[in-house]
């Protein structure tokens, strides 16, 4: 191999792709033409809520140990029916990541509360204890915590404080299904958990969808009804819409997919975590760069990879470095800046036309202002930069994203 780097002519590391993900196949296929196959033979159109649906919802359940599961149309309706569920009043404070998804964060606007921005871990794109706990006043009602990448929170500590403080914990994981923290699945661990399985996902219900999950029974059911427009689930006597509430429904197609999905996810899991700690594990802690802090005793699951590199080992900038990754042929982005509380939409306070709503309202006693302080956020944004990494990888895989870091590195060595 050439030491000359490929963006200054030389020859790639990888000079083919690397290989699709291949999530879909020939049991989802199957489970889908089922759906077919029952609506041909009954003549009704398949819908939701029927067995496909409720099977998904018994293996997702399955899949995390007990507890029930509503399936949704998507991750941020998940986050959006598990706030709803829980009933809190307009203008309360629900604590919020500051590295999240925007559909991590919007709901909570939506509700009539205020986001109360928490910044992150210095050494991740995660929130801390640390940084939740001066946010926390007599007008907070929850704290949401988002386990970005597939890593873990540092959960022990969060959960102290809403004991401490009375407060619901959500669990948004839509980007960890499967990871553990001191052995315990993320979303067993907060009074709510929430999911993504649209098609990037670990396991995906086709296009988009999303799970609701929850230990408690009078939760679950209140999560049901709000998910479908206030329809009184489980409420005897009852024959009206008793809660407000938007139609959030999955559908029996994509319930199908998804329980064919689950079968796969296990191995699925299994790779992805082979993958990423065998590339944090060869890269060490010698060189420019390193994969990024870990919470002890977590296992994560790596919807990609997370890596740090040491501004001080190097004399070029992250951009010029990642553009010489791309160039060697890895699947290089060079700044997760997924911070939502930077858009416009929150910095304007433009979420209910030009009135400001909920933060200008006269009833809310918190401060009008935007309180935003994401110093550390920021900074491991602009010092970490993701590759993508996927279960179908191999050793192959693995040398030559190894490779190419070891060849800029040393190229762009001080």
């Amino acid at each position: 191999m050439s030491d000359k780097l490929a963006i200054d002519g030389g020859t790639p590391v990888r000079t083919e792709p690397f290989p699709a993900r291949g999530l879909i196949g020939e049991e989802e296929r199957a489970a889908g033409m089922a759906v077919f196959d029952e609506a041909i033979r009954t003549g009704n159109a398949s819908g939701y809520g029927g067995e496909f649906e409720q099977q998904y919802e018994k293996d997702f359940a399955a899949f995390m140990g007990g507890g029930f599961a509503d399936a949704v149309n998507s991750g941020t309706n998940a986050v959006y029916c598990a706030l709803g569920a829980l009933q809190i009043d307009a203008l309360s404070e629900i604590i919020v990541p500051a590295i999240t998804d925007p559909g991590g964060m919007m709901p909570v606007p939506l509700l009539g509360c205020v986001p109360v921005v928490a910044d992150t871990d210095p050494r991740s794109y995660n929130t801390c204890a640390a940084e939740i706990e001066p946010l926390i006043t007599e007008r907070t009602r929850a704290i949401i915590v988002a386990h970005i990448g597939g890593e873990p929170v540092d959960m022990d500590p969060v959960i102290e404080l809403a004991r401490k403080h009375n407060l619901y914990l959500v669990e948004d994981c839509a980007q960890a299904h499967g990871a553990r923290y001191r052995g315990r699945l993320v979303g067993t661990m907060g009074d709510v958990a929430c999911f993504s399985t649209m098609f990037g996902k670990h396991h995906c219900t086709g296009g988009q969808g999303g799970v609701v999950h929850t230990e408690d029974e009078e939760l679950y059911w209140r999560i049901k009804r709000f998910a479908d427009r206030g329809k009184p689930f489980n409420l005897e006597g009852e024959s009206g819409n008793v809660v407000a509430g938007l139609n959030c429904n999955l559908n029996d197609l994509a319930a199908a997919i998804g329980s064919a999905q689950l079968q796969k996810l296990p191995g699925i899991l299994a790779c992805r975590r082979a993958i990423g700690d065998a590339i944090r594990d060869r890269l060490g802690a010698g060189g420019p760069v390193t994969v990024g802090w870990q919470v002890p005793d977590t296992q994560c699951v790596y919807w990609f990879l997370r890596l740090k590199l040491d501004p001080d080992a190097v004399r070029v900038d992250k951009k010029t470095f990642c553009a010489a990754l791309g160039a060697e042929g890895l699947p290089v982005t060079d700044s997760y800046r997924a911070i939502p509380a930077e858009r416009p939409w929150h910095i304007n306070q433009a979420v209910f036309g030009t009135s400001g709503f909920p933060w200008a309202c006269s009833d809310y006693a918190g401060p009008r202002e935007l309180q935003l302080k994401i110093d550390n956020a920021v900074a491991v944004t602009d010092t970490h930069f993701n590759i993508g990494v996927h279960e179908n990888y191999g050793e192959r895989e693995i040398d030559d994203i190894l490779a190419a870091i070891d060849k800029v590195g040393a190229a762009y060595a001080r």
